[in-house]
């Protein structure tokens, strides 16, 4: 009989709390396990301790898991989780991505101060945000808007709309309907023309490799489609170099045994882009998406990247 509680790992911010919960939670259902058999282990990363900068400029994808990947492979921890898209496409060795909890909506949400949607502002509204992807998609669909970096937590970037630093900022619906505050969004953008960073919306558990006491656990919370799509869009990213460095976009979505990917890369001002899609069987889902990064790639051209890194 296990005594001993499992520890989870987790960055301190009220939305990776959330998400630590919503893991626990689940691992108790499917186990009958007591609250009590779970113990949440809060880490500080580099991603939290620096705010005043872009995540481009700090390191990019891997900034808010580092800690907490060291204190697994110290076996201070039996599993961390992340929300996916944090998370880089190369592992550090030792560790893999054991179990995704079912997937929220993976959609952006706007935040309008003096307008409900992007395409009201004003002309030369200030909009905020930390990502470039978003950054890109918004000066594609409104060149003339100023667009500046917003980082912080969701309740911090709140604050900062509400006192009129920006006229708007984006977030990712599922981060607000896992804090329970939908209600400040003002507009929700369509996928098929504002598509979302790969693997949003996603929480994963990452884990030891071979540590079978933790990996059975988690095998029963694991959700099957969350685990292919997030497998084939983490792929394409895979296939591109893809980091905070680089505007990168899609989703993909399961139907059956089916899986279709429609993937985006843009330039930094949102002018010049590249689209592709991919659909094949669900068992080929990174395979699938490896390729669709990789015909992109070819799509636009060796430079695409280079000319303005």
């Amino acid at each position: 009989m296990q005594t001993k509680p499992f520890r989870i790992g987790t960055r301190g911010s009220p939305l990776a709390l959330a998400q630590a919960h919503e893991a626990r939670d689940r691992l108790m259902a499917a186990h009958g396990l007591p609250e009590e058999m779970f113990e949440i282990s809060v880490l500080t990363t580099r991603g939290d301790r620096i705010t005043d900068r872009s995540l481009a400029e700090i390191g990019g994808k891997g900034l808010f898991t580092e800690e907490l990947e060291l204190k697994l492979l110290a076996g201070d921890l039996d599993f961390a989780v992340h929300s996916a898209k944090d998370v880089a496409t190369t592992l550090p060795e030792g560790l893999w991505l054991s179990a995704y909890l079912p997937r929220e909506d993976i959609r952006d949400a706007v935040i309008g101060r003096t307008a409900p949607k992007l395409i009201d502002l004003p002309h030369g509204a200030t909009v905020g945000s930390s990502s470039l992807r978003r950054q890109a998609l918004i000066r594609r669909l409104r060149p003339d808007v100023n667009v500046v970096t917003f980082r912080g937590l969701v309740e911090t970037r709140l604050r900062k709309l509400d006192e009129g630093q920006v006229d708007a900022t984006l977030l990712a619906l599922a981060g607000l309907k896992r804090l329970g505050k939908v209600e400040v969004l003002t507009d929700i953008l369509d996928p098929d023309e504002f598509p979302p960073a790969p693997a949003q919306g996603a929480i994963c558990i990452e884990s030891r490799i071979g540590d079978e006491r933790s990996n059975a656990l988690l095998a029963a919370v694991n959700d099957s489609p969350t685990y292919d799509t997030v497998s084939c869009e983490r792929g394409f990213l895979a296939a591109l170099d893809g980091s905070c460095r680089t505007p990168i976009a899609g989703y993909a979505v399961c139907e059956g045994d089916h899986i279709r990917l429609f993937g985006m890369i843009l330039t930094p001002d949102g002018q010049l882009v590249h689209t592709t899609t991919i659909e094949g069987h669900r068992r080929d889902a990174e395979a699938l998406g490896t390729n669709a990064g990789q015909a992109i790639r070819e799509k636009a051209g060796s430079t695409f990247f280079d000319d303005w890194r």
